[in-house]
C-alpha cells in the first residue's frame, strides 16, 4: 500500500499527526493509499513557510512569474497522459474523461500566462491641478485553496494558477479521496521554475481546514464542494476576517421546447446526465420537457439511450463513464433512488443493481431514469451527485422557467430550442448563474468567470477569468503631486479635483 505525503517547501513531507485516511481505487474497491491527515500544527508549519517564500515571489516581476506557466504548460503536455491515467484510477472516472478534466484546468494555466496584462492598473494625467492618480493590484499574501474529489485536476488548477500568478503563496488542501494528482501538479509547478514554498499541498480533514479558516496568516479561501460545507467555509472564513468564495451544490435544468430537436436534446441529456457517473457540479440532473407531447417523444428516446449506457472500469475506452467514488457514495446515491421510488417517482429504468464482472467489489451503479418527478420530492430538491436523471414535466415554458428559478440552487441550467426569442427570454430571465442555449453544460472558457447563483454559491467573485485577478488581489489607488519648489502653507479642506 502507498503512504502519501505533504509537500511543503518544494519537498515531500512524511506526516506527523498520527491519523491517517484510507483511499480505495474505485474499478476494483481496493485500498490502494494511506493519505495523511494534517493537525493544525502541520498546517501552521506549511503557512509559516508560505509566508516566508511570498515576499520574494510577489516582487518577481509578472513576466517572469508568466513564464513558469509557460514551462509548466510544457510539463503538462509531456506528462498528461500520465496523469489522466493516474486521476482515472484513483477517481474512477474513464480516461477520456480525465484528459478534459485536465485540459481544463491547463486553460486556466493558460490564461494565467496573460498575468503581465491582467495586473495592469489604470492612470489618469493632471486629475486635478498637478496631481496625478493611479491604481495598482497588489498580492493579498498568503492563500489557500480547499477542492472537491470531482475534478481533481481542474479544480486545484483553477485555484492555484491565478493566485500564484497575482504573486501569492497558495495553501492546497485536496480531497483526500485523490489527492495523488494534486501532489503531482506541485511538484511539475516546482519543476517549472516555482520557487519552493509557493506552492504547498496539505492533505486533511476538518481539521485541517479549520486551522486554515481560522489562522490570521491566511489572507483568502477558495473552496469547492457541497453547500453546507460551503455555507460553513464561508461563514467561519468570513468571521475571521478572511476574503472568502465557496461554491456549493446544484441542481442543473435542461429545459426541452416544443420545437427542440428531441435527438439532439436526448443525446445531450445523457452525456450531460450520465458523464462522470453523475459526479459533476454542472451535470444535467432535471430535465424539463415542455408540453406532453414533447415529454412522450422524449422519454422514448431516453429509455433505450440509458439502458444502452455502457459502465466500465476506468481503464475500458468503450465505456460510457465508470464507478463512482466511494463505496459510502454508492450507497447515497441508490439509498436516493429508493427515495424516489417511495415517494412516487417512476422509474423507468432501473441500475441499482447493476454489477460488472470481474470487478465485483467495484463502486458501480448502472443508470437510473425517473419520469413525473415534482417540485415536492427530495430526489427533485437535493443534489444526487450520481448517475441518475429526472424528468419533471412542464406544461408550459412559463412552468419550465419557474421550475428553473424556484429551484435553491442556481448553478447552470440549458434550454434546447429552435425559437431564438424564446432562447433571448430565457437567457434574460433565468435566476442562474450559467446558461446554454442548445449547451448542455454551459460551462464557459477560462477567461470568463465560472460561478452560480443562490445556494450555489458564497461570496460575490466567481472562479476563473477576471473575477479571479479580483479576488486574489487588493486594489491601491495613489493620487500624487510632485511640488515646483512653492509652498503655499498648509490647507484645511479636504481635497478636491476642482
Amino acid at each position: 500500500m502507498r503512504v502519501l505525503t505533504h509537500f511543503i517547501g518544494g519537498e515531500h513531507v512524511e506526516g506527523a499527526s498520527g491519523r491517517h485516511a484510507d483511499a480505495f481505487q474505485p474499478m476494483t474497491g481496493e485500498c490502494v493509499s494511506r493519505v495523511p491527515l494534517a493537525s493544525a500544527a502541520e498546517v501552521r508549519a506549511a503557512i509559516a513557510n508560505a509566508k516566508a517564500a511570498q515576499p520574494a515571489w510577489a516582487a518577481t516581476n509578472p513576466q517572469r512569474r508568466a513564464r513558469v506557466f509557460m514551462k509548466f504548460l510544457q510539463l503538462m503536455e509531456r506528462d498528461g497522459e500520465a496523469l489522466a491515467e493516474l486521476l482515472a484510477r484513483e477517481h474512477g472516472k474513464t480516461i477520456p474523461d480525465a484528459r478534459g478534466d485536465i485540459q481544463r484546468g491547463v486553460e486556466v494555466a493558460e490564461f494565467a500566462c496573460g498575468i503581465p496584462h491582467l495586473l495592469k492598473g489604470e492612470y489618469t494625467e493632471g486629475a486635478g491641478p498637478g496631481i496625478d492618480v493611479y491604481s495598482m493590484r497588489q498580492p493579498l499574501g498568503v492563500v489557500a485553496g480547499i477542492t472537491p474529489f470531482n475534478f481533481p485536476a481542474m479544480i486545484p488548477m483553477w485555484k492555484f494558477a491565478p493566485a500564484i500568478a497575482c504573486g501569492n503563496a497558495f495553501i492546497l488542501k485536496p480531497s483526500e479521496r485523490d489527492p495523488g494528482v494534486p501532489l503531482r501538479l506541485a511538484e511539475l509547478m516546482l519543476e517549472a521554475g516555482l520557487p519552493p514554498g509557493i506552492l504547498n499541498v496539505v492533505n486533511g480533514d476538518k481539521e485541517a481546514v479549520d486551522a486554515l479558516l481560522d489562522d490570521p496568516d491566511i489572507q483568502a479561501v477558495g473552496f469547492v464542494g457541497s453547500t453546507p460545507i460551503a455555507q460553513y467555509v464561508y461563514a467561519r472564513g468570513c468571521a475571521a476576517g478572511k476574503r472568502v468564495q465557496c461554491f456549493g451544490g446544484a441542481k442543473n435544468h435542461l429545459v426541452i421546447m416544443p420545437d427542440a430537436d428531441l435527438d439532439q436534446a436526448a443525446d445531450a441529456l445523457i452525456g450531460a446526465g450520465y458523464g462522470s457517473a453523475g459526479e459533476r457540479c454542472m451535470a444535467v440532473s432535471v430535465a424539463v420537457p415542455v408540453g406532453k407531447t414533447t415529454a412522450d417523444e422524449l422519454m422514448k428516446r431516453l429509455v433505450p439511450r440509458v439502458e444502452a449506457l455502457r459502465v466500465g472500469p476506468s481503464t475500458d475506452s468503450g465505456a460510457d463513464f465508470g464507478p463512482l467514488v466511494t463505496r459510502a457514495h454508492l450507497d447515497k446515491v441508490r439509498d436516493y433512488v429508493d427515495v424516489g421510488v417511495r415517494e412516487g417517482a417512476s422509474l423507468v429504468v432501473d441500475g441499482r443493481d447493476f454489477r460488472l464482472q470481474g470487478y465485483e467489489n467495484g463502486f458501480y451503479m448502472g443508470g437510473c431514469l425517473f419520469d413525473h418527478v415534482t417540485p415536492q420530492m427530495r430526489i427533485y430538491r437535493e443534489e444526487i451527485f450520481g448517475p441518475v436523471l429526472c424528468v419533471a414535466r412542464a406544461d408550459s415554458y412559463e412552468t419550465a422557467l419557474r421550475l428553473c428559478n424556484e429551484h435553491e440552487y442556481g448553478n447552470g441550467v440549458s434550454i434546447f430550442t429552435r425559437d431564438g426569442d424564446a432562447a433571448r427570454d430565457f437567457a434574460a430571465r433565468v435566476q442562474v448563474g450559467m446558461v446554454g442555449v442548445n449547451v448542455p453544460i454551459p460551462v464557459p472558457l477560462a477567461y470568463y468567470t465560472f460561478g452560480g447563483w443562490k445556494r450555489s454559491a458564497f461570496g460575490d467573485l466567481n472562479q476563473h477569468g477576471p473575477d479571479s485577478i479580483r479576488f486574489y488581489t487588493r486594489t491601491k489607488t495613489v493620487t500624487s503631486r510632485w511640488p515646483g519648489g512653492v509652498r503655499d502653507g498648509a490647507s484645511f479642506v479636504i481635497p478636491t479635483m476642482a
